[in-house]
């Protein structure tokens, strides 16, 4: 089992920028590829920018792409998503998550970090 845990989200004004943190426990946190997930109100989850165990390549939907960065520590367990030039539509619950190596999918999930971004 994997335990993900997201922090770093708030209310910032468009054209600001946040950092949101994802710390993993349990099992080996750098064998998995993670991943950042958002949902808006009255809309379905949707993929927003995922990171390859190694931390060598890096995916990103077209909405975010040059203005959100995904990254990774080893080390510390930990995922990163520094976004900048935030716009309102970045609204959302931010999700973290985990995809072990067998499995090819997004099993295991945090429990989600606020984002408000103000016009």
């Amino acid at each position: 089992q994997v335990q993900l845990v997201e922090s770093g989200g708030g209310l910032v004004q468009a054209g600001g920028s946040l950092r949101l943190s994802c710390a993993a426990s349990g099992r080996t946190f750098s064998n998995y590829a993670m991943g950042w997930f958002r949902q808006a109100p009255g809309k379905e989850r949707e993929f927003v920018a995922k990171i390859r165990w190694s931390g060598g390549s890096t995916y990103y939907a077209d909405s975010v792409k040059g203005r959100f960065t995904i990254s990774r520590d080893n080390a510390k367990n930990t995922v990163y998503l520094q976004m900048n030039s935030l716009k309102p539509e970045d609204t959302a619950v931010y999700y973290c998550a985990a995809e072990p190596p067998e499995s090819g999918e997004f099993d295991y999930w945090g429990q989600g970090t606020q984002v408000t971004v103000s016009s």
